[in-house]
């Protein structure tokens, strides 16, 4: 994923497979309804008590995190039924003058731009002026190589055309600043990485596109128009257009960490480029003002919203688990609609559980590891209680059938997968170290942790195995066949 390279991580915590823990500290905590009633009436005696309890833990969980060398600064919010259970700055947003996070740090966002300009482009398909179904040739000058590339494609990362955060030019690219038309150009001489409609590989390059349609179909610029239809209407008023040189009030200063509990200054990048895909700066109580907004219906019109919160299917009715600007998911009986966010010197991780009325954003001010997401997955196990698995079901059938390596397109680079049986197992090798053991769901279907391997059958062999992480869909066909 690396770390100098622009808005390229989708750092969705949930995507792990191992729980993050803090000896002591996380806890099932199996609220009652009384419990879950005392945040939003101030009950007394037991019910405060828990409610104190779980206030601590969650306070808990977040400095345990901001005791790593690697985590300069943190600022976190949790929110349930409207009430505040935590909205807090740790640490410092700054090293070389040791100055304390204050409570409203403004981050840069990274990839949780994406559902703002997700939602902006819904907002012109209200109003007419933009076609989903079109293609983006109809907006804009882009070569599509011969390919019909409808303009939804592009906010579900469906697109195939190829991300400009994985080209090597980037790197050169990303501190200069020239018109964004170079980037158009740079990516259109690119080949597709497959047809559209066909897979699904994380795209900042289709984002990029999507800030210019905004801006051709509104007349605005794209930092005019999120800040008037967006930050105003949601009442964001700490939320802005990041910039390398402007100077902003309580703006966390950025690190980059290089090696373990090591941090540097973040490396410089103009925000020229991360632009509609990740250039966005904002707060943790901003972005619950956010997520109460577009959740709540103050926003979109309900077809627009369900619109960006479902999962479209592949063109062969795959089903996916990104819609439009964030990933929809289930874990453990929740559902929940999140996006992280990586660029140069901060992280960020937010989520929403619908089914439990509960708000979760963390925004860290580097690059560290084990990163926001895993600290949003510990505190959302702390409110709701761990996330139970299903069981996993018995494999009737051959493994040794399934046997082979398989090869495809990912993220910049190409994905190869070896599946082999050890003692009875199936066992999957992907690069170099990473060896497991999946669980088996039915359907030859594996899953580990978020992440499932699905083998598909093409007459009488198995020719494919789909690789789903829910930020990619990837497709491995394969060798010999």
């Amino acid at each position: 994923q690396g770390t100098g390279r622009g808005p390229e991580r989708v750092v969705v915590s949930f995507l792990q497979s191992k729980m993050y823990t803090i000896p002591g500290v996380m806890r099932a905590w199996a609220l009652t309804a009384c419990v879950l009633s005392s945040v939003l009436t101030g009950c007394v005696g037991a019910q405060s008590s828990d409610r104190e309890m779980l206030i601590a833990a969650l306070d808990a969980a977040v400095r345990a995190h901001v005791e790593s060398e690697s985590v300069p600064g943190i600022s976190v919010a949790v929110v349930q039924h409207g009430a505040t259970l935590l909205m807090q700055g740790y640490g410092f947003v700054d090293l070389e003058w040791g100055v304390p996070t204050p409570p409203d740090a403004s981050y840069e966002i990274g990839s949780i731009t994406k559902q703002f300009t997700a939602a902006a482009a819904l907002l012109l398909v209200e109003e007419g002026r933009l076609d989903l179904d079109a293609d983006l040739t109809d907006y804009l000058d882009f070569d599509t190589q011969g390919y019909s590339v409808p303009v939804r494609r592009l906010l579900d990362h469906t697109s195939g055309i190829k991300g400009y955060t994985e080209m090597p030019i980037f790197g050169e690219l990303r501190t200069s600043k020239l018109p964004r038309d170079t980037l158009v150009r740079m990516v259109e001489n690119e080949p597709f990485e497959f047809e559209p409609g066909t897979a699904l590989i994380y795209n900042n390059s289709a984002y990029f596109l999507l800030g210019l349609i905004i801006e051709e179909v509104s007349g605005e610029s794209y930092e005019d128009f999120i800040e008037r239809r967006l930050f105003d209407a949601s009442e964001m008023n700490d939320s802005y257009y990041c910039s390398e040189t402007a100077v902003r009030t309580n703006r966390a200063h950025g690190y980059d960490v290089t090696e373990p509990n090591r941090v540097i200054r973040k490396r410089y990048i103009d925000h020229t480029w991360p632009y509609a895909a990740g250039s966005l700066c904002s707060t943790t109580s901003d972005l619950v003002a956010w997520n109460q907004a577009l959740h709540g219906g103050e926003l979109l019109s309900a077809a627009s919203y369900k619109a960006m919160t479902t999962p479209a299917l592949l063109e062969d009715s795959t089903r996916v688990r990104y819609a439009m600007g964030l990933v929809v998911a289930e874990q453990g009986g929740h559902q929940v609609i999140a996006h992280g966010g990586g660029i140069n010197g901060f992280t960020s991780d937010g989520r929403y559980y619908p089914d439990d009325d509960l708000i979760i954003v963390v925004l860290q001010n580097s690059t560290g590891a084990p990163g926001p997401g895993a600290l949003g997955q510990a505190l959302a196990q702390t409110v709701l209680g761990d996330f139970e698995d299903t069981a996993a079901a018995p494999f009737g059938g051959d493994l040794e059938e399934l046997t082979g390596s398989y090869v495809g397109p990912a993220r910049g680079t190409e994905l190869s997968v070896i599946a082999s049986v050890n003692n009875g197992r199936l066992e999957l090798t992907m690069g170099q170290d990473s060896k497991f053991e999946p669980d088996y769901r039915g359907d030859l279907t594996w899953n580990l942790g978020s992440q499932e391997f699905t083998f598909v059958r093409k007459g009488e062999r198995i020719a494919e195995l789909r690789f789903d992480n829910m930020s990619g869909h990837y497709v491995l066909r394969r060798n010999g066949l």
